[in-house]
């Protein structure tokens, strides 16, 4: 604006000073062809003008324009006048066949001015071009040899020798073009050199070619189809071939400029004309007007613009309605009227949208160019922002102004402004326009990943289905776009037994748990995990919640009975004898259950045929004993049901049957071998873990043995002498005692053979029929007996099979019922041990 105001302010000074001082004029004339470079010499101002250089500089000469840019300066040194910008013909002077630009040279002291036109000479930059791609003919196959076709007429934006000047046509057996150079443009004809034949080619393709008359010349192309259609002899004809018609540039829209009249010498549908507009010459000259097709009236369609374009050039077509419907063609040539009905436009180039958030003030946001077609005072424009926001203008030369800048922004507040322009020009009364720049403020990934909480805690039943959706984390991010679009994934575990991976698995993009197997409580009661939420800006933020998963124990396990009693469906055997007292020990039942809680709280109950109520047994502890003496009318097999309870929800149970056969005499009572019944199963993974057990154990008692012969071998028969025969003691809960002359050894194998390792311990040995005493039963009872080779052999086959027994059944509970490698090779050392101690002491008795 002050640019602005100074020029005019030195406008009027020039002209104060030609109007009271004596002044010069005179008009110098050169010429400059369009886009040379800056710095070319258009003319010597100097000598031109008759004027020393040193006069120029001394003088202040300078040039003056009204143009929007400076396209020339003086070179006061030289005093040449050279090109200062780029001049672009087409662009200063559109469909004009001459293009000049007037400009001042300014002398002070005294004040002389001298007027230069410089005439810009057009270069051949631009190739002709066609409005359409393709230009579709209907002609009738009975169309004469030498009718013509008027062909598009191709537009080039140069003028002179470089505009259009002749076109060419495809070969083909039909057709050939006749070119008229008329005026500065070229037109053409397409000629029918040989009659058609619609049954032998319906349809025929040529390409017209329009070339210019530059050096070298340039050519565009356009693609001819000619429909060939059946018999219509005659051609609408225009009653003129050229209407000429003026309009004024305030016209309402739908005004009538003209109306068109044709003629047919057909009758009927043949004759029956329709009107209308083709779209060659100027581009949008079927955008501003439309004909009535059945009046021929020609309208306004839009508004009209002198300063867009001060004449339009319409081709009309009239067509018949014929079965093969022909057409002719005029010329319509439309001037517009020019009145002062211009605002001022605002344009936006450059436009930095969006802004990143953390843009420095000063930075540029857009380019804005305020341009007013019409001149004089009415052409004259100021330009404003409207409203408070973060931006303001400023002037780069004259109607430029860049937009920048003017305080902080934060796309978290306020992501968008609608910056208004307005641009006002100095007419009367005057004219504005606005103009809305949205500005986008783009994120900036300067907010990290939040969840609600930092502690997640997850409560999940055992035997849950695998795939289950345990629990959804979500975060939540103030960026947007990609700085806010998150991703999630599994980060360390606690314990560090297991990778997290192959527990549960996330969904990486809505954050669902999902379990990657059934949870078992009796194998992992709780585990901790991360949850990282990771931005996908950069560089990219993250953020972790820490979740505990809690596993709920269930009631999925039966109780289970411990050797030496198998589960329901054998039956085991216990001896009593009859003089037992109240309370005597008859046999402990051990169970045990996988749960934990509630759902592994045993109870005991015991069953008996109706009318016996002789035994009882501990609802805690599984003892049965004796809850009174035996009569004669007691049977003298009791077959007892143990039913073996949890406390959960529905409780689970297990029964084991026990026959208790009374005797007469504790020496009738024997140790009764049971074997624990196996499943015939498909050969599994624990069956080759016990296999392997068995197979080296036996390796190193064979091992072993051999080794204890040859010592054996060495000995003198002197040797043998200090031992005596040796003596088995058996007790009533299973234990035995092992003896020689000089020492005794108590092996005792408890009943709960799972949870007990075989003891051995020496003692004195025992007189004969020594008194020994149970510590199982808290009974006292007296038996020793000395069994033959052949008796101790069978003891200890009936032995060693129990102890295989109840070995495999350790095995199959230690290793699980889901075999797991660590599980099962820590029971395979410790049966190793077990079996390797047995089978010593067991190699002992019998030698």
């Amino acid at each position: 604006m002050i640019r602005q105001q100074h020029r005019e302010a030195e406008w009027m000074v020039c002209a104060i000073l030609l109007c009271l001082s004596e002044w010069s004029a005179a008009q110098i004339s050169y010429s400059v062809s369009e886009e040379v470079d800056k710095g070319t010499v258009v003319g010597n101002l100097a000598k031109d003008l008759n004027i020393h250089t040193q006069q120029l500089e001394e003088r202040g000469f300078r040039i003056v324009s009204g143009y929007s840019k400076n396209y020339f300066e003086a070179n006061l040194r030289t005093g040449a006048l050279v090109v200062n910008d780029r001049i672009d013909r087409e662009e200063l002077c559109p469909n004009l066949p001459k293009c000049t630009l007037n400009i001042e040279g300014l002398l002070s002291h005294p004040m002389n001015m001298y007027r230069i036109e410089v005439s810009i000479v057009d270069i051949n930059d631009n190739a002709p071009s066609f409005l359409e791609q393709t230009h579709v003919f209907n002609i009738s196959e009975s169309s004469s040899t030498g009718e013509r076709y008027p062909l598009p007429i191709a537009q080039d934006a140069d003028t002179g020798s470089n505009s259009v000047k002749t076109y060419k046509l495809s070969p083909n057996e039909h057709f050939s073009i006749d070119v008229s150079s008329g005026g500065e443009s070229a037109s053409a004809e397409l000629v029918l050199q040989k009659a058609l034949d619609r049954e032998k080619q319906t349809t025929i393709k040529v390409t017209l070619t329009a070339v210019d008359g530059g050096k070298p010349a340039r050519s565009g192309t356009m693609h001819i189809f000619v429909n060939v259609i059946d018999v219509n002899d005659n051609t609408p004809s225009f009653s003129k071939p050229i209407y000429k018609v003026r309009v004024s540039e305030n016209a309402p829209i739908g005004t009538t400029i003209l109306k068109l009249s044709a003629t047919d010498s057909d009758e009927g549908s043949n004759a029956d004309i329709r009107f209308h507009l083709m779209r060659r010459g100027n581009v949008d000259s079927p955008e501003k007007f439309i004909v009535s097709p059945e009046s021929g009236e020609i309208t306004v369609k839009a508004k009209l613009d002198y300063e867009e374009s001060n004449a339009y050039e319409l081709r009309v077509q009239a067509t018949d309605q014929g079965a093969s419907p022909r057409s002719g063609y005029s010329k319509v040539l439309v001037e517009v009227v020019d009145v002062n009905d211009n605002a001022p436009e605002i344009s936006i180039t450059s436009l930095m949208s969006p802004v990143k958030e953390s843009a420095e003030i000063g930075t540029v946001v857009a380019l804005v160019t305020v341009t007013d077609k019409d001149g004089g005072q009415n052409g004259l424009t100021t330009c404003q922002i409207k409203d408070s926001v973060p931006f303001t203008l400023t002037s780069n030369y004259k109607n430029y102004y860049s937009l920048i800048v003017d305080g902080l922004l934060d796309r978290e507040i306020v992501s968008q402004y609608n910056v208004t322009i307005t641009a006002t020009d100095e007419g009367s009364p005057p004219l504005s326009s606005t103009a809305v720049i949205t500005v986008q403020v783009s994120d900036i990934n300067d907010n990290a990943p939040r969840f609600p909480e930092g502690n997640i805690h997850i409560y999940v039943k055992e035997n849950s289905k695998v795939g289950d959706i345990i629990t959804t984390t979500t975060a939540q991010d103030a960026d947007t776009n990609e700085n806010a679009k998150l991703t999630y994934s599994l980060m360390d575990t606690y314990p560090k037994s297991f990778p997290i991976s192959t527990v549960v698995n996330i969904n990486s993009e809505t954050g669902d748990i999902v379990s990657l197997q059934s949870f078992n409580y009796e194998e992992l009661k709780t585990f901790q995990f991360k949850v990282q939420a990771t931005d996908s800006g950069v560089p990219p933020l993250s953020s972790n919640v820490t979740v505990n998963v809690l596993i709920l124990d269930e009631n999925d396990n039966n109780p289970t009975i411990l050797a030496p009693y198998s589960e329901h469906g054998s039956v085991n055997s216990e001896s009593i004898p009859y003089s037992a007292e109240v309370g005597y020990f008859v046999a402990k039942i051990r169970a045990v259950d996988a749960d934990s809680g509630y759902n592994a709280l045993l109870s005991y109950h015991l069953s008996e045929p109706k009318g016996n109520n002789l035994f009882r047994i501990g609802t805690s502890t599984g003892e049965i004993r004796t809850k009174r003496r035996m009569s004669d009318n007691d049977l003298k097999t009791h077959p007892l049901v143990v039913l073996v309870s949890d406390n959960g929800e529905p409780s689970l149970s297990a029964t084991v049957s026990i026959d208790v056969v009374v005797v007469e005499s504790t020496a009738d009572i024997q140790t009764q071998f049971r074997h624990v019944p196996i499943k015939e199963e498909s050969f599994s993974d624990l069956n080759l873990y016990l296999l392997i057990a068995i197979v080296s154990v036996s390796v190193i008692f064979l091992l072993s043995l051999i080794s204890l012969i040859a010592v054996r071998c060495h000995r003198t028969d002197g040797s043998f002498s200090r031992y005596s025969a040796p003596m088995i003691t058996t007790h009533p809960d299973g234990s035995w005692s092992y003896s020689k002359s000089t020492q005794q050894y108590d092996v005792c194998f408890s009943s709960d053979t799972l949870k007990s390792d075989v003891v051995v311990f020496p003692a004195p040995f025992p007189p004969v029929d020594a008194e020994l005493i149970s510590i199982n039963g808290g009974d006292t009872f007296t038996r020793t007996q000395t069994l033959p080779s052949t008796d101790k052999v069978r003891v200890m086959a009936h032995k060693s099979q129990g102890i295989v027994s109840d070995l495999r059944l350790y095995f199959f509970t230690e290793c699980g019922l889901i075999p797991k490698a660590g599980n099962c090779l820590r029971a395979t050392v410790k049966i190793s041990l077990r079996l390797v101690l047995s089978l010593t002491i067991m190699y002992l008795c019998v030698i």
